[in-house]
């Protein structure tokens, strides 16, 4: 099964957008995310709409951050993009004859939901300030190591 990078993707996305200084444009991500600008702007729209980043248009437009990270958790990045049901296993039916296969359904149910919220409450407690932190600490401890720089362009 192929799995849904929304998620990191975007979060990748954003945090280069706090080190940018200059709003980045739907080609420049998309050749970041190897993708193509109408899959970064339809992505992006969403996290328009809940306000996290804005877009201008022109010569000097392109896609900035419009609150602080400390603001955006990566619960808020999932439902901002779409993200799917954290899980995707489930019962094969929902109201079976059998007996055997309703105390199957109910056990997983029950274990799905509580790994659900355990991950959710996870998600929510992380900010992409947090990440950003993260990143710093990284680079501080060695300079040296280019696998823990950006790839795609030099610090600000």
């Amino acid at each position: 099964m192929r799995t849904d990078s929304r998620l990191s993707r975007m979060l990748h996305v954003l945090l280069h957008m706090a080190r940018a200084n200059e709003p980045m444009t739907s080609e420049q991500i998309a050749r970041m995310l190897d993708t193509n600008a109408a899959v970064v702007r339809r992505t992006m729209a969403g996290l328009r709409m809940a306000g996290y980043v804005q877009s201008d248009k022109g010569h000097h437009g392109g896609w900035r951050l419009a609150c602080g990270l400390d603001r955006i958790t990566l619960l808020d990045v999932h439902q901002a993009v779409g993200g799917p049901r954290i899980f995707a296993i489930g019962a094969d039916r929902d109201n079976p004859d059998c007996a055997v296969e309703r105390v199957v359904n109910a056990a997983i149910a029950d274990a799905l939901h509580q790994a659900e919220v355990l991950l959710v409450q996870r998600l929510g407690a992380v900010s992409l300030a947090d990440l950003a932190g993260q990143f710093d600490a990284l680079c501080r401890a060695a300079p040296s190591n280019a696998k823990t720089k950006s790839s795609h362009w030099p610090r600000p």
